[in-house]
């Protein structure tokens, strides 16, 4: 009777784990994306190290924009990691609700957007406060093509994100 009495304790110890470890592998649960991933295959990209050398003065940034030269679709629909800057488009009190995300400082605001399959456009229910352009952030969320255009930019992408966080 006691050997019985243990063998449950066991099989309920074990089976709690169980129930335990899915809501810790689901917070792991999404792709990890680069930049670099975004552009098709064969396709240029402008590399982070030549963005200081872009003219800053002059016409709208805008105006600028090289053009974009397609957009993956592999991750459609798929929750993902991406990290980037914030460039604010929309607020919620003081925290950011829609906004572009960029690969590197500066991009839409000091010198020429990148191409279209550089850029992703963000919405949050839930407001971030975000301590400036500076600042570097992963955005986890749903993925996917949507060509969208703002005043600062044309964007190839969104994401409707889950969860934001200081990089």
């Amino acid at each position: 009777m006691v050997a019985n009495h243990l063998d449950r304790r066991a099989v309920l110890a074990a089976l709690s784990v169980f129930v335990v470890a899915p809501s810790s592998v689901a917070a792991q649960d999404f792709i990890d994306l680069e930049w670099t991933d975004l552009v098709p295959e064969g396709q240029p990209a402008i590399p982070p190290v030549i963005q200081g050398l872009l003219q800053h003065d002059g016409p709208s940034l805008s105006n600028q924009q090289p053009p974009s030269h397609g957009v993956r679709t592999d991750w459609n629909g798929e929750i993902v990691r991406l990290p980037g800057f914030i460039v604010p488009i929309d607020y919620s009190g003081t925290g950011v609700t829609a906004f572009i995300l960029v690969p590197f400082v500066g991009a839409c605001v000091h010198v020429p957007p990148p191409p279209a399959n550089q850029l992703v456009f963000v919405t949050t229910g839930v407001p971030y406060e975000s301590s400036g352009l500076f600042e570097p952030v992963n955005v986890i969320g749903m993925f996917g093509t949507a060509s969208t255009s703002t005043q600062l930019a044309d964007i190839a992408y969104a994401l409707s994100a889950d969860r934001i966080e200081p990089f």
